[in-house]
């Protein structure tokens, strides 16, 4: 996911990958969470992460 990530271009600046045990992980942007699976214990939909990483400026 996190190269399908970088592929939206200009929008990200960099990406920080921060290794964890259990494939336990958390997506945020700006500060701002979009997705736990420490919460949700679900893999992310794609499509929602790249709505959100598009609609924060």
């Amino acid at each position: 996911m996190a190269t399908q990530i970088l592929e939206l271009g200009e929008r990200i600046k960099s990406l920080t990958l921060i290794p964890s045990s259990g494939g336990a992980f958390e997506i945020r942007a700006h500060g701002k969470l979009l997705h736990s699976k420490l919460d949700s214990g679900d893999w992310p939909d794609f499509d929602q992460i790249v709505s959100a990483i598009k609609k924060l400026k």
